[in-house]
């Protein structure tokens, strides 16, 4: 139970940013800062790859359109990242409480990505790049710092991320019940602006 905590709050930050995640944890370990993180996310090729992935992602993120399919790439791949470091967390190889702390980890994960990526199709829908840049940058800064901030204070971090979390469905629902009823209305106009065939005309064609 005393690592539950650190394991969700690592798994919503994994839904959000995998990559910052592994590269966070790994450096802080590296350098003493924490004495929590697993011995297999300090490795230099870890840190080396994670740091690439890392740079990728956060130029891949800033771009409209781009960071959606970006997301969509990493429907997978987060979740999973999300199950390892909190499987690796736990500790305990191949015990219980390993295998459900990576359960809790890449659930968390997925749902945490869900909400990030439904957000930024949702954002997409703008036509100007700065709420992507500006959405971006929110996110990598608050997953540095909320990791950073669960490897002293695992509850209170924990609690954050579920608030976090449970906004983020809020603001996901909300914005696509908007964009529903903006989609319908453009319909209906484009429908009302089309001229009606004349008497004995046969309807245009789509």
């Amino acid at each position: 139970m005393s690592v539950l905590p650190l394991v969700f709050t690592s798994g919503w930050a994994s839904g959000i940013n995998a990559y910052a995640v592994v590269l966070l944890l790994g450096l802080l370990g590296a350098t003493g800062v924490s004495d929590e993180v697993p011995a297999a996310l300090e490795r230099p090729d870890v840190l080396i790859v994670a740091a690439v992935l890392f740079v990728a992602e956060a130029v891949a993120d800033k771009v409209p359109y781009v960071d959606s399919v970006w997301d969509a790439v990493h429907t997978v791949i987060r979740p999973i990242a999300g199950g390892v470091v909190a499987a690796l967390l736990a500790g305990h190889d191949g015990s219980l409480p390993q295998l459900a702390a990576g359960a809790v980890g890449g659930s968390t994960a997925l749902v945490s990505h869900l909400v990030k990526a439904g957000t930024r199709i949702a954002v997409n829908t703008s036509p100007e790049p700065a709420s992507n840049i500006v959405l971006s940058l929110t996110e990598d800064l608050g997953v540095a710092g909320i990791i950073a901030f669960a490897l002293f204070h695992p509850w209170i971090a924990a609690g954050i991320a579920a608030v976090l979390l449970v906004a983020g469905i809020t603001v996901v629902i909300f914005l696509w019940s908007r964009i529903r009823r903006y989609l319908r209305r453009r319909r209906e106009r484009r429908a009302a602006k089309r001229p009606a065939p004349a008497d004995g005309a046969a309807p245009p064609v789509g």
